[in-house]
């Protein structure tokens, strides 16, 4: 498979991105609106900015019923964090024409001035040091989830090779990068083929199961090239929950837990196989009358990262299920 890389800048138009976007905070008094604008390049013109984080999907999973998953617990992936975003000459064209506007007033320009200019404590936007480092800001997701509003930090600097501020939070690492392409990981439907198909017969076990091809680990790789770090977040499927989506029956499992073994999910039913029990399954106990029942299989996955200084660990947990209906009557029958 082709490698696949997606880069996500921040631009002045619509972000071509399907998954995510950046949004910048607002400088200025605003009350933190999305906005889509991008840096300014050296010559003065609107550009990429420089700690763009660079997602590799090409270890996705893929086609046209593929969802993001659910983690378990109440975690989230972080809603800002703080990277590279611009060089002197960038942040000098960013900040000036706000100043010019004197939208903000007087005195807040002034002591952006202060700081940025006159030597409080940076002098001229620090172009002395223009090759030694970059002005770091914070990034937010798209959606605004809760937490945005935790990193407001001003810009500060930091030189190539050295850490960020001890004191600033959320600054990004491979561990912050990591829970970021969580985010980004693609899972496949979870439709399970049934035997009988299309339509079952009340207290008759109903085999389930899916596809083992499709069901194998998949990963999303989250890298910022201009500090030289990375993590891989991987999602392996482990168990196949079954809901009948009625009181009135029995799963195979009791719990209604499928294990998946060597990427195998249930067994698809063969002929000679009546008078075995389903290792994976339903029976029904009474017929859905002229209308189905809600049948919904959702498949759990374990989540861990690998990141580019040598750690790693274990995330939440990740769910993505699917409901189908599922027709049962009252004339038995052999399922042979």
């Amino acid at each position: 498979m082709a490698r696949i890389t997606t880069v996500l800048t921040l631009v002045s138009v619509p972000v071509l991105a399907s998954h995510v976007a950046f949004a910048e905070r607002d400088k200025h008094g605003s009350n933190g609106q999305t906005k889509q604008n991008g840096n300014a390049t050296d010559d003065g013109n609107l550009s990429s900015t420089v700690g763009v984080i660079v997602y590799d999907r090409s270890k996705n999973g893929s086609g046209d019923s593929v969802g993001p998953v659910t983690s378990t617990t109440s975690w989230t992936p972080p809603a800002c964090w703080y990277a590279p975003k611009y060089t002197p000459a960038q942040l000098k064209a960013y900040l000036e024409p706000i100043w010019e506007a004197g939208s903000t007033g007087y005195e807040w320009d002034a002591e952006q001035r202060a700081r940025y200019v006159d030597g409080h404590p940076y002098k001229d936007f620090n172009k002395d040091r223009a090759d030694k480092g970059y002005w770091w800001d914070s990034y937010v997701n798209k959606d605004f989830p809760p937490g945005w509003d935790k990193c407001k930090e001003p810009f500060f600097w930091v030189d190539k090779g050295d850490p960020p501020p001890a004191n600033v939070e959320n600054a990004v690492t491979p561990k912050i990068l990591a829970e970021l392409a969580y985010n980004e990981i693609r899972v496949p439907s979870t439709k399970v083929t049934l035997a009988p198909a299309n339509k079952t017969k009340v207290n008759l076990p109903t085999w389930a199961w899916l596809d083992g091809a499709k069901f194998k680990p998949v990963s999303v790789t989250a890298s910022i090239p201009v500090l030289g770090i990375s993590a891989t977040t991987t999602a392996e499927p482990v168990s196949l929950k079954i809901d009948p989506g009625t009181s009135d029956a029995e799963t195979y499992p009791a719990s209604g837990v499928c294990q998946i073994k060597d990427g195998s999910i249930g067994e698809p039913y063969a002929k000679g196989k009546s008078d075995e029990t389903p290792p994976c399954g339903v029976k029904y106990l009474r017929s859905s009358g002229d209308g189905s029942y809600p049948l919904k299989a959702t498949i759990t996955w374990k989540i861990h990262w690998t990141g580019s200084d040598g750690g790693g660990d274990t995330l939440p947990d990740g769910t993505f299920g699917a409901t189908q209906n599922v027709v049962v009557q009252e004339i038995q029958a052999v399922n042979r």
